[in-house]
């Protein structure tokens, strides 16, 4: 499905840009994983080699442009091209209440989710630009459908920001026939928890969902998985007419939470 393309991943080195890494490399892509952790990459590469695929681990940070912008170089260096871009860095970061939120935390958040995003864009689009492509950028149902979840304000407003920079690069992009689309994950089993500072106790309105906040699996979360193969969709040529456009990806999470 992918043979001879060459896919960038941020976030490479667990959960869903890990996954989607492996599924990618299992399809023919040949797979470049970024992430500031180069032992995760390092395990990832290992286990798609293993299973016969070929892929490059570079440590670097989303939100450092002159090192993004020389892990892009890199990649094109070394397999002549870039067709697939997968924008997934991002962390929760600080989870509080606008009084407790510092400024700090807001700019982080807003370094690697939002300025990753658009760096890691910016620097692939002259590589894209060659032979057309792909880009697929992992926003959530936080900031596009779902305000539930209180103190979540910097990371929601990263989210949004994600949604409508895809439209607006979409169609920029669209003459040089690079698709540019957004995922919205919901609920999914994968570590971003763990960077994830939460002082939120008390703020904004208390939610309850006896039965389980994710509809379609009885309350349990999607895979990294699952969304992988929405990414391999939205990166091969079985979705060659759809641009600027978001999915989300939640089992119904986000039309009961809303």
């Amino acid at each position: 499905m992918l043979n001879g393309k060459v896919a960038f991943i941020t976030g490479g080195g667990s959960g869903i840009g890990a996954a989607a890494g492996k599924l990618l490399a299992k399809e023919g892509a040949k797979v470049v994983l970024i992430s500031r952790t180069k032992e995760e990459l390092e395990e990832v590469v290992a286990e798609i080699e293993r299973a016969g695929g070929e892929a490059v681990a570079l440590p670097a940070d989303v939100s450092d442009g002159e090192g993004l912008k020389a892990a892009i170089d890199e990649t094109v260096s070394k397999f002549g091209g870039l067709d697939i871009v997968f924008a997934n860095a991002g962390v929760n970061g600080t989870w509080a209440g606008i009084e407790d939120l510092t400024e700090s935390d807001f700019r982080k958040t807003v370094d690697i989710n939002l300025t990753g995003t658009f760096l890691t864009i910016k620097y692939a689009v002259p590589h894209l630009k060659k032979r057309g492509g792909s880009v697929v950028v992992t926003s959530s149902v936080n900031g596009t459908r779902m305000f539930s979840n209180s103190g979540a304000s910097a990371y929601a407003s990263t989210k949004a920001a994600q949604v409508a920079l895809t439209k607006m690069l979409a169609l920029e992009l669209a003459p040089q026939k690079i698709r540019v689309n957004v995922i919205c994950p919901g609920a999914i089993d994968t570590e971003i928890d763990d960077n994830t500072e939460q002082n939120n106790e008390g703020v904004g309105v208390e939610v309850r969902f006896p039965e389980g906040m994710v509809p379609l699996t009885g309350g349990q979360p999607g895979s990294s998985e699952q969304v992988a193969q929405l990414v391999l969709f939205l990166a091969s040529d079985m979705s060659s007419h759809i641009t600027g456009t978001e999915v989300w990806i939640d089992g119904a999470q986000s039309l009961l939470q809303g």
